[in-house]
C-alpha cells in the first residue's frame, strides 16, 4: 500500500528481512551495505598490516615466509585502497548526497544496486586467491614484468585482474549515477553555488573516476592478454615495454589519491563549520579549489616515475605540476583554519577528527612537495620515506576524515548517538598509534631502508625504529577495536539522537533520523547555502509535508 505525493508513491512502511536488503534499490540501504562491507574489508586489511609489522618488528624476522609476506603485502594495499577507502566513500555518498540535495533517491536505483554487488563480488574474487594457490605477490601496483606468466605462475595475478575489473566497473557505474543525480535531481533553488561542499567533492570525484579508471581497465586487459594469449605489451622479450604499465597504471594511480581524499575533504568542510558555529570561510574558493585539484590531479602522475629514466624535460614538467597542485590544497587548509578562527568550538569526537585532518594531512602534503623535487626523489624513491608520505596522506587524511564523517552522520543513519567518551578514547589512541607507527618511517627512509623488503640484518641499525612502529600498529589496532565496540554498542544502547542533534545546516538534518524510505514527502525549496540555519525549518517539517 502506498499514498501518492505528486507522482511519487510513498510506502507506508519499510520492508524488513534479509531478502529486502538483498534486493533493495533504496540508496540508504545500499549505502549502509557499502559502508558495512568496506569496514569489514578494513578489518581484514588491518590484520594484514599487523602481520607485516610483526614480521618487521626485529631484524632477521621469520614470522611468515617471503612468499606469504609478499602476498599479504600486496593484498593489504589492494584491500585498503580498492575495498575500503573507495567503497566507503561511495557508500557514504550514496546515503548522504541524495538527502543533501533534496532528492528522493539516486537517479538510477537499479544501477546503484548493481554497482554494490559488483564491488562485493570483486572483493570476494580478490581474496579467494588465497584459497587457489596463493594470492598475488607483486604489490598493489602490479608492476610488469613481475606480473607476467614467466614470473607469476600462480593464479593470484588473474584473480587480482578479475577483481580489479569488477570493482572498476562498479566504480564507473557509481560515478555515472552520482554525476546524473547531482546535476539533475537537486531541489528547486539549489544552484551549483548553493550545493553543500561534500556534494561538490563527490561530483568532482565522480568525474575523476570516469576519466581515470579506463586507463587501469585497459592496462589490466592488456596484462591478461600477455599472460594467456601470447601478446607482448609489457614483455621486453616480445618487443613490449614494462614502463607502458607504469604509465597506464599511474595515470589512474595518482588521480586515485585525490579520488580517495576529496570526499573526506568534503566531510571536513561540513563538520568544521557546524561545530565552529559559523559558515565556512571562503565557500567559493573551497568549492572551486576542488575542481582545480581534480583537473591538476591528472598532470602529476609521472612523479612516481622520476627514477625510471624519463627525459629531463618531462621530469621538470611533472615536478612543476606536482608543486602547483599544492596551491588549491593549501587554499582548503587555510580556509579551514579561518573557519575555526573566532568560532565557538564544540569539541565533539567528530570535531576532534575534523581538526586532526588538516594537521596530519599537512605533514603528508609537505613530504609530497619534497619528493616532487627530482634530485631528492632519486634519493628517497622506494624507501620507507615514501611509505611514510602516502600513509600520512591516506591514513592521516582519508581515514581521519572518514572517522569524522562517521561520528557526524551516524545519528542521522541510525537515530542514535555514538558514545562520546569511547569516541574520544578512540581519537587519542588513533593519534598516538598513527604517529608512532608512521613518523619513524621518515627517518628509516632517510637511513636507507628500502620499502617492500621481507626482512633486514641487525647491523644496519633499523631495528629500534621498526619496533616502535610495530608498537604503534598495536595501539592503532586497539583504537580500531574501541571504534567497532562503540559502533555495535551504540546501535543497541546509544542515546536517541533526534532529527538534528548537531544543529546542522544542510537538508539531511531536516528529515527524521533515520530518514523514511522516501526521504522527503515534499521536496524542499532551497533559498540559501545554509537552508536550515537561515530559514530555521521546524523539526518534522519535511516529514509532514
Amino acid at each position: 500500500m502506498a499514498t501518492q505525493v505528486g507522482t511519487f508513491p510513498i510506502p507506508r512502511r519499510t520492508e524488513t528481512g534479509l531478502w529486502s536488503w538483498l534486493t533493495t534499490v533504496d540508496h540508504k540501504r545500499i549505502g549502509i551495505v557499502y559502508m558495512a562491507s568496506a569496514l569489514l574489508f578494513f578489518l581484514l586489511g588491518g590484520i594484514e598490516a599487523l602481520i607485516i609489522r610483526w614480521q618487521l618488528a626485529q631484524p632477521n624476522g621469520a614470522v611468515v615466509s617471503p612468499q606469504v609476506y609478499n602476498e599479504i603485502f600486496t593484498m593489504h594495499g589492494t584491500t585498503m585502497i580498492f575495498l575500503f577507502v573507495m567503497p566507503f566513500n561511495v557508500g557514504l555518498g550514496n546515503y548522504i548526497v541524495p538527502l543533501m540535495i533534496g532528492a528522493r533517491d539516486m537517479a538510477f536505483p537499479r544501477l546503484n544496486a548493481l554497482s554494490l554487488w559488483l564491488f562485493l563480488l570483486g572483493g570476494l574474487v580478490m581474496n579467494a586467491s588465497f584459497l587457489f594457490g596463493g594470492a598475488p605477490a607483486m604489490g598493489w601496483f602490479a608492476y610488469a614484468p613481475l606480473t607476467l606468466k614467466e614470473y607469476s605462475q600462480t593464479m593470484g595475478v588473474d584473480f587480482w585482474i578479475m577483481g580489479i575489473q569488477l570493482t572498476g566497473i562498479a566504480s564507473i557505474l557509481g560515478a555515472l549515477n552520482f554525476v546524473v543525480t547531482i546535476l539533475r535531481l537537486r531541489a528547486p533553488g539549489m544552484s551549483i553555488n548553493r550545493m553543500p561542499l561534500f556534494v561538490w567533492t563527490t561530483l568532482v570525484t565522480a568525474f575523476m573516476l570516469l576519466f581515470a579508471l579506463p586507463s587501469l581497465t585497459v592496462a589490466a586487459i592488456l596484462l591478461y592478454l600477455d599472460r594467456h594469449f601470447g601478446t607482448g605489451f609489457f614483455n621486453p622479450a616480445l618487443g613490449g615495454d614494462p614502463l607502458l604499465w607504469q604509465h597506464l597504471f599511474w595515470f589512474f594511480g595518482h588521480p586515485e589519491v585525490y579520488i580517495m581524499i576529496l570526499p573526506p575533504m568534503g566531510i571536513i568542510s561540513e563538520v568544521l563549520p557546524v561545530f565552529s558555529r559559523k559558515p565556512i570561510f571562503g565557500y567559493t574558493f573551497v568549492a572551486w579549489s576542488t575542481v582545480a585539484i581534480g583537473f591538476l590531479g591528472f598532470g602529476v602522475y609521472a612523479h612516481h616515475m622520476f627514477a625510471v629514466g624519463l627525459p629531463g624535460f618531462l621530469n621538470t614538467l611533472f615536478a612543476g605540476v606536482s608543486m602547483l597542485i599544492a596551491v588549491p590544497t593549501a587554499v582548503k587548509i587555510f580556509n579551514w583554519i579561518a573557519t575555526l578562527w573566532g568560532g565557538r568550538l564544540h569539541l565533539t569526537t567528530a570535531m576532534l577528527f575534523g581538526i586532526s585532518f588538516p594537521a596530519m594531512f599537512v605533514i603528508g602534503g609537505l613530504s609530497g612537495i619534497f619528493v616532487a623535487v627530482v634530485p631528492l626523489d632519486w634519493q628517497v624513491h622506494d624507501t620507507y620515506f615514501i611509505v611514510a608520505h602516502f600513509h600520512y596522506v591516506l591514513f592521516g587524511g582519508a581515514l581521519l576524515g572518514l572517522f569524522a564523517g562517521i561520528y557526524y552522520w551516524f545519528p542521522k543513519i541510525t537515530g542514535r548517538l555514538l558514545d562520546e567518551r569511547q569516541g574520544k578514547i578512540h581519537f587519542w589512541l588513533t593519534m598516538v598509534g598513527f604517529n608512532l607507527t608512521f613518523f619513524p618511517m621518515h627517518i628509516l627512509g632517510l637511513l636507507g631502508m628500502p620499502r617492500r623488503i621481507y626482512t633486514y640484518p641487525d647491523y644496519v641499525g633499523w631495528g629500534g625504529y621498526n619496533l616502535l612502529e610495530t608498537i604503534g600498529a598495536v595501539i592503532l589496532a586497539v583504537s580500531v577495536l574501541v571504534f567497532f565496540w562503540n559502533l555495535v554498542s551504540s546501535l543497541v544502547y546509544g542515546a536517541e539522537a533526534g532529527d538534528n542533534p548537531w544543529d546542522g545546516w544542510t537538508l539531511e538534518w531536516a528529515t527524521p533520523s533515520p530518514p523514511p524510505v522516501y526521504n522527503f514527502a515534499e521536496i524542499p525549496v532551497v533559498k540559501s547555502r545554509r537552508p536550515l540555519w537561515e530559514s530555521r525549518l521546524p523539526s518534522g517539517h519535511v516529514e509532514e509535508g
